[in-house]
């Protein structure tokens, strides 16, 4: 049987932490800045946990 190879995209996109958990950054973040207020492009900085419905092909993609 051959290996499962990794979708390279998804590689670069999402991040698995040592407890399983699929984390993302959010979109909408890379140009129009000055109409965005500090608070909101802090908020962009962080990165969050990927939706529950999303984690299955995720980490179908990744090969996990």
């Amino acid at each position: 049987m051959p290996k499962i190879k990794t979708s390279k995209t998804t590689a670069k996109r999402f991040k698995i932490t040592s407890t399983g958990k699929i984390m993302r950054r959010k979109a909408t973040r890379g140009h129009l800045k000055t109409k965005k207020s500090a608070a909101r492009k802090r908020a962009y900085s962080i990165e969050h946990p990927a939706s529950e419905a999303d984690v299955r092909n995720i980490k179908k993609a990744l090969g996990v």
